[in-house]
């Protein structure tokens, strides 16, 4: 099978709509044009993979006033629990809940546009994969 990963249209993307899917689920990237705009369909897991490497989580975990803390360095992300893993459930929520604000509405703000990035890792991953990630200080 012999199939162009590029697509100059939507209209062709659209006309092969399983072969832009099986393209992108065997680990090649698919480019697709509309109007002068590109948008690539990469493989999910491959992108959650690859985000998770480049987009540092920097938590730091401490303990202050008989509770801990999770603070995300250089993110606007501090969680707190009775134990390590409430502050870490803690801020696995607020991660959730600011991905889906970002998406709503933050993507536009300047200072917010530059966490596409973590946005894609939250909205990509499982809470496990987000805890190990956190953990991991990757």
């Amino acid at each position: 099978m012999s199939v162009a990963p590029d697509y100059p249209s939507l209209a062709s993307a659209r006309e092969h709509l399983k072969d832009v899917f099986d393209v992108a689920g065997s680990g090649r990237g698919v480019l697709m044009s509309r109007r002068g705009s590109m948008a690539a369909v990469v493989n999910a897991e491959q992108l959650r993979a690859f985000v998770a490497r480049t987009v540092p989580a920097g938590v730091r975990v401490f303990s202050e006033d008989g509770r801990v803390v999770a603070l995300m360095e250089g993110e606007p992300f501090v969680a707190e629990g009775g134990t390590i893993d409430e502050a870490i459930d803690d801020l696995v929520e607020q991660l959730r809940e600011y991905a889906e604000d970002w998406h709503d509405r933050l993507y536009l703000a300047p200072n917010h546009e530059q966490r596409w990035g973590l946005v894609t890792l939250v909205r990509l991953s499982t809470d496990a994969q987000l805890r190990e990630w956190i953990e991991s200080g990757s």
